[in-house]
C-alpha cells in the first residue's frame, strides 16, 4: 500500500470532487473559479524549501500531493520522532484567500476538538498574513475508493466489520455537545490502514447541529451518497443524514455499483446478487429510505442491528423454526398431542425462570462470597434468563465487598458480559447499565492495594466501558452525564503520555478539570453513594490538582476555582464518616494532603502573579 496523508478536502482535489457530484456548485465556480484554480505556476515560486524547518519544529521531507490551492508534504518533529504531513495553502494560489481560510480555521478548529482512534488529527495551525499551515496525521493505507477501483466489489463480511467502525466514529460524532453532523461520507472518504482500521478523512461539509435552525443553509455532500434532506429547503441535516450515508456507501462497497453514476440509483443488494445475506440487504434499504424518520435514528441503534444481523435475516428465522419444529414435533411424538409439546415449552421457561430465581436467593443467604459469585455466574448461564440484570449487577456488587477486584475477577467478568452479549443473552438496556457498573466498578476497585499511582490505571481501564455507554444509550438516559465525566478523564490519562511527547496536549486539562468539577458534585449530592467511591474519587481528584496545577492555570482554570474545588474535597472527606479501616485509610490519606495540595497551587497561580 502507499503512504496517504490525512487532510482536509480544500483545494482542487475538492474542487473537482465537486465539480463532478457534489450539489452545492454553482455555475459560475464551475465556469471561472475552477478554471481559475487549474491555471497558474505559482507553486514553482511558493513552495516550503525541502530539508527547511517550519516553526522551530516541522523539518520538510518531500512533497506528497499538490492540488490547484495546495501543497501537502511529508515532515517529521526530529524531537519526537514522528512523522506529520503539513498542508500548505498560500494567498497567490486562491481567488479569494480570506474566505479559504476562514473555512479551514472552521474545519481545523472542529478536528482539534475530536479525540477518536477512527478520526484524523490535527496538532497544529501556523498562520501569516500570506500562508496557511496545517499539521496533522499522516498514515499509511489506501481510501476504500481506491480498493474498489482496483479490486471492485469487496466481500461482505469485510464491509460488515467496516460498517460497525464507521458507526462507532459516527455514534461518537453525533454525542458531541453540540453534535457534529458529517454530511460526506462515501468510500473515497475513508482511509483503510494497514492495520484494518479506519480513518474518516475531508471535514469540509461537517457542521454542528443546531437545533434552533428550521433548514441548512447550504446543499452539501455528494450526489449519490448524499440524503434528501441535503439537497435544500426540506429540512435540516441530523444524524440520520448520516444514517443514509453510510447505507449509501455500504452499498457501493458490497456490489461495487456506484450509486453516484448512472443510472444513480441503489437497488436491493440480493437483486444483484442472491448469495449476500438478507440481513445486509435490510440494514441498507433502511439507512436509505429517503423519510429520515424510516431510518435508523441513531448509530447506536443501527450498531446495535449490525451485531444482531442474523437475527432480521429470514434464513437464520427458518433455522429457528425449524428448531422449533424438531422440539414441536419430538414433544408431540413423546405425548401424542401437540398441546403436551406447548405446555412442555411454557413448563421448560417457567422451570427456567424458577432456577434463575432460586440462585439468587440462594446466593443472598450465603455467607462465603466466592460461593455467593459462583452462584451468580450459573444464574447468568441459564438459557434466555441472563436479560434480566439482576444476576450481572449482583456480581458486580460481590466483587466490590472486599473493596479488591483482582486481575482474575476482571477477566471473568468481561468474558461473561462478552459471552452472554453476544449470544443475546443481554438486552440493549440492561447491556449499558451493566457497562456503566463495570466502569465504576474498575474506576473505585480494580486491583486496590497498589498505592495512589493504580488509580490512574482504574480510570485508564474504566474508559472503554464508560464509551460503551456513550456509544449506545440514548440522550435521556441519566447516566450519560456521569459516562462522559467518567471517560473523559479516563481517556486523558490514557493518551497524555503520547499527547505530551508528540507536543498536543494543549487544551486536555480543561476537559479534565471540568469531569472532575462534574463528578464531585453528582457524588456529593447521591446520597446512596458508597463511601468507598467518595473517598477514591476525592482522593483521585486531590492527586490531580497537585499534578497538574500549572496546567490547569495554563488552559484557563482560575485559581478561585482550583481552591474551591480542594476546598470542596476537604469539607467533605471530614463530614463523610468511615465506616471500616480501608475507608478510614482514604479519608486520613486525603485530609494529609491538605498542605501539599494547597501549596501546589499556591505555587502554580503564584508562578502566574510572578511571571
Amino acid at each position: 500500500m502507499g503512504a496517504w496523508p490525512i487532510f482536509p478536502g480544500f483545494g482542487i482535489e475538492g474542487a473537482e470532487r465537486r465539480e463532478s457530484g457534489c450539489c452545492e456548485c454553482s455555475e459560475d465556480f464551475k465556469s471561472e473559479i475552477l478554471p481559475a484554480l487549474r491555471g497558474g505556476d505559482f507553486w514553482e515560486e511558493a513552495m516550503l524549501e525541502i530539508g527547511s524547518v517550519i516553526d522551530g519544529k516541522y523539518k520538510i521531507l518531500s512533497v506528497i500531493g499538490r492540488g490547484g490551492m495546495s501543497v501537502v508534504y511529508m515532515a517529521i518533529n526530529e524531537k519526537a520522532n514522528k512523522t506529520w504531513a503539513v498542508k500548505e495553502v498560500r494567498k497567490n494560489a486562491v481567488i479569494d484567500f480570506e474566505a479559504v481560510k476562514r473555512s479551514l480555521v472552521v474545519e481545523t478548529n472542529m478536528l482539534k476538538k475530536l479525540h477518536h482512534p477512527n478520526l484524523p488529527s490535527i496538532v497544529d495551525v501556523i498562520e501569516s498574513s500570506d500562508v496557511f499551515l496545517i499539521v496533522m496525521d499522516y498514515v499509511e493505507g489506501n481510501s476504500l475508493g481506491q480498493a474498489l477501483e482496483e479490486y471492485g466489489a469487496l466481500p461482505e463480511a469485510y464491509v460488515i466489520a467496516w460498517a460497525r467502525q464507521l458507526c462507532d466514529v459516527l455514534g461518537y460524532l453525533h454525542t458531541r455537545k453540540p453534535p457534529i453532523i458529517y454530511r460526506d461520507m462515501k468510500p473515497g472518504n475513508i482511509m483503510l490502514r494497514p492495520d484494518g482500521r479506519l480513518s474518516l478523512i475531508d471535514f469540509g461539509t461537517a457542521r454542528e447541529f443546531k437545533a434552533a435552525k428550521n433548514e441548512d443553509t447550504t446543499c452539501l455532500g455528494t450526489v449519490g451518497y448524499a440524503a434528501p434532506e441535503q439537497f435544500g429547503n426540506v429540512g435540516q441535516t441530523d444524524a440520520r443524514t448520516d444514517i443514509y450515508g453510510l447505507g449509501a456507501t455500504l452499498y457501493h462497497l458490497v456490489t461495487g455499483k456506484n450509486p453516484s453514476e448512472p443510472p444513480y440509483e441503489m437497488k436491493p443488494i440480493r437483486e444483484i446478487d442472491p448469495t449476500f445475506s438478507q440481513g445486509l440487504e435490510r440494514i441498507i434499504l433502511k439507512c436509505t429510505e429517503k423519510n429520515p424518520e424510516d431510518r435508523y435514528q441513531s448509530a447506536a441503534e443501527m450498531m446495535y442491528a449490525l451485531d444482531h444481523i442474523e437475527e432480521i435475516d429470514d434464513s437464520f428465522r427458518r433455522r429457528q423454526r425449524w428448531k422449533l419444529g424438531l422440539f414441536l414435533l419430538a414433544a408431540s411424538l413423546a405425548a401424542g398431542f401437540f398441546a403436551t409439546g406447548f405446555l412442555s415449552v411454557y413448563s421448560a421457561d417457567r422451570q427456567a425462570a424458577g432456577r434463575y430465581e432460586d440462585l439468587l436467593m440462594d446466593a443472598r443467604q450465603m455467607s462465603d462470597l466466592r460461593e455467593r459469585e459462583a452462584a451468580y455466574v450459573r444464574a447468568i448461564a441459564i438459557p434466555d434468563m441472563g436479560g434480566n440484570k439482576e444476576a450481572y449487577l449482583a456480581l458486580i456488587e460481590g466483587y466490590k465487598e472486599d473493596g479488591n477486584f483482582t486481575t482474575e475477577e476482571a477477566e471473568e467478568l468481561e468474558s461473561l458480559i462478552r459471552k452472554h452479549r453476544n449470544e443475546l443473552f443481554l438486552d440493549l438496556p440492561g447491556y449499558i447499565e451493566v457497562c456503566y457498573e463495570t466502569g465504576k466498578l474498575f474506576w473505585y476497585y480494580y486491583s486496590y492495594g497498589d498505592g495512589g499511582e493504580n488509580r490512574v490505571t482504574r480510570a485508564k481501564s474504566a474508559a472503554g466501558w464508560f464509551e460503551t455507554v456513550l456509544s449506545l444509550a440514548p440522550k435521556e438516559d441519566p447516566k450519560r452525564g456521569m459516562a462522559e465525566a467518567y471517560a473523559t478523564i479516563g481517556a486523558f490519562y490514557r493518551d497524555i503520555a503520547s499527547n505530551i511527547a508528540e507536543g498536543k496536549d494543549n487544551g486536555s486539562y480543561a476537559p479534565l478539570f471540568q469531569s472532575m468539577e462534574s463528578l464531585i458534585d453528582s457524588v456529593a449530592s447521591d446520597e446512596n453513594e458508597s463511601e468507598m467511591v467518595r473517598f477514591e474519587l476525592m482522593n483521585f481528584s486531590e492527586m490531580t490538582l497537585m499534578q497538574y496545577a500549572d496546567k490547569f492555570r495554563r488552559d484557563g482554570i482560575s485559581e478561585e476555582r482550583a481552591e474551591a474545588l480542594l476546598s470542596l474535597l476537604w469539607k467533605l472527606g471530614g463530614m463523610t464518616e468511615a465506616s471500616n479501616d480501608t475507608t478510614d485509610a482514604l479519608k486520613k490519606e486525603l485530609l494529609g494532603r491538605e498542605n501539599d495540595a494547597e501549596e501546589a497551587i499556591r505555587t502554580a497561580y503564584g508562578a502566574e502573579a510572578g511571571a
